[in-house]
């Protein structure tokens, strides 16, 4: 299949545009390289994408309205899985009108173009983080999110509900994906396995929040990646069970579906820095603090619905998951 990939020099981006070049597919991988964090970390991604030559890269906003538009027009896309956004739970409380500018703006400019131009399925990224004031776990897709607690949450959120417009009024076929705390190699230097494994090596306190009593469902990489391509693999379809009068929000009478990827077993933030230092040969030296703004204490997967569906379970173990980071980093890093 012709794809587009939004966000394709990120770190989810890069692993599922593997996946995709590995089996043939041609993907235009779409990026604006911001200085959010690190560029030469996006551009080391983007030249193992280059050696592919069913690759091609385009520099380029999603709020960039004119230019998105002339793209889809020209290439004519089949399906489309949009990664691009501006991430952080911390940075959106700074810098709020980011993302607007990216994750609204950004997303209604997808949207338009695929329902222009006759694309087959859009597959985009949500969040864990939409879950927000929720306490009930697992965390079901089939629960209502009205309660962020972060504004990156809620422009997710919104893209959400966006997504679920376009598949009413166009019959666009629409899957949301909601990642849970993403981790792996050459992951974002924002990420707390990141901080940790940068600060550890060079003998520096981590800052450990909520007292390290956070318990996260840390997903690895690759399942996530795959998780995407499957999904993507698969348009979504009408619920003909749906009721208005009792509104399921994970399905609807028009083409839509939301997801959960996670690795449905929630680890205790404590353990998640043991496998850190295991691999490591060293101790960290814990920096305790309170809970964050915006964050929230406990995350926890249910997946049934993608197992079901969609026919994948993510499955990588924490310690595996961290190995082989940690792996990646000393490697990438030399250190």
């Amino acid at each position: 299949m012709k794809l587009l990939l939004t966000g394709a020099a990120g770190f989810i981006g890069f692993h599922t545009a593997q996946i995709l070049l590995n089996r043939g597919d041609e993907v235009v991988g779409l990026d604006n390289l911001n200085d959010y964090y690190d560029v030469s970390l996006k551009e080391a991604r983007l030249a193992q994408l280059k050696k592919f030559p069913n690759f091609r890269f385009v520099k380029m906003d999603v709020a960039d309205r004119e230019g998105v538009a002339a793209l889809f027009k020209q290439e004519k896309f089949q399906r489309t899985i949009h990664l691009a956004a501006q991430a952080g739970v911390r940075y959106s409380i700074q810098n709020p009108l980011a993302y607007i500018d990216s994750n609204v703006v950004g997303f209604a400019n997808i949207l338009e173009g695929c329902r222009h131009n006759g694309v087959e399925h859009l597959v985009y990224a949500s969040t864990s983080s939409v879950y927000g004031a929720n306490t009930k776990m697992p965390f079901s897709v089939h629960q209502n999110v009205d309660h962020p607690l972060s504004f990156y949450a809620a422009t997710k959120k919104a893209n959400e509900l966006m997504a679920h417009t376009y598949a009413h009024l166009y019959n666009l076929p629409v899957t949301g994906l909601r990642f849970f705390t993403v981790y792996g190699p050459w992951g974002r230097p924002d990420m707390a396995l990141f901080l940790f494994t940068k600060n550890i090596l060079a003998d520096k306190p981590i800052d450990v929040f909520n007292y390290g009593n956070h318990r996260r469902d840390f997903t690895f990489v690759d399942d996530i990646a795959q998780g995407v391509v499957r999904a993507m693999d698969r348009p979504a379809q009408p619920n003909s069970e749906w009721n208005g009068d009792t509104p399921d929000p994970g399905t609807s009478q028009a083409p839509y579906r939301l997801y959960n990827i996670g690795n449905n077993a929630p680890v205790e933030l404590m353990k998640y820095i043991e496998c850190i230092e295991t691999n490591l040969g060293k101790k960290a030296q814990k920096n305790l603090l309170p809970l964050q703004a915006g964050d929230v204490p406990d995350t926890f997967a249910d997946v049934s619905d993608l197992v079901r569906e969609v026919g994948y379970k993510p499955a990588t173990p924490v310690e595996e998951g961290v190995r082989r980071f940690i792996e990646w980093y000393v490697g990438y890093y030399g250190k």
